[in-house]
């Protein structure tokens, strides 16, 4: 029994430190959007969400909505508050980031299919963080069970 609560344990620190990790990465990319020209994707975040609201929301405005909507995901995971609520944010924001391949195909592909523009790196390294989203909600169901 002892060594059962001990590997309980020791995986819930793990998803811990995961989530945790996860919730700077948010916060960080999320801080950077507040200051005006400071992140790398903010243009390219401003045209997408101008294509998804088709236009009717400002381009200053729906930058700092993304800033506070990822900041807000950074701060709920780094605290562990709403944890299942911050994950399913997290997933939403992680699969629109993949839009600009429909959106802007020629700013994330230099050749079409394989050769990534820097920018089409900085969305594709998002597979990482849509994997680890989905393997933390997987397990805060089940730690939570």
């Amino acid at each position: 029994m002892k060594e059962l609560v001990t590997r309980i344990l020791h995986r819930k620190s793990n998803i811990n430190f995961v989530a945790v990790s996860i919730g700077i990465v948010y916060f960080w990319f999320g801080m950077l959007k507040f200051f005006n020209g400071v992140s790398p994707a903010e243009d390219l975040a401003k045209a997408t969400i101008s294509e998804l609201t088709f236009g009717l929301i400002a381009p200053e405005v729906s930058i700092i909505l993304l800033a506070i909507w990822e900041t807000m995901i950074g701060v709920l995971l780094i605290a562990h508050f709403f944890e299942k609520f911050a994950l399913k944010l997290a997933l939403i924001h992680i699969v629109l980031t993949f839009l600009p391949f429909l959106y802007f195909p020629d700013l994330v592909l230099s050749q079409a299919p394989f050769n990534l523009t820097l920018l089409g790196q900085y969305i594709i390294k998002n597979l990482i963080i849509l994997g680890v989203l989905l393997v933390l909600l997987k397990e805060s169901h089940k730690l939570r069970s």
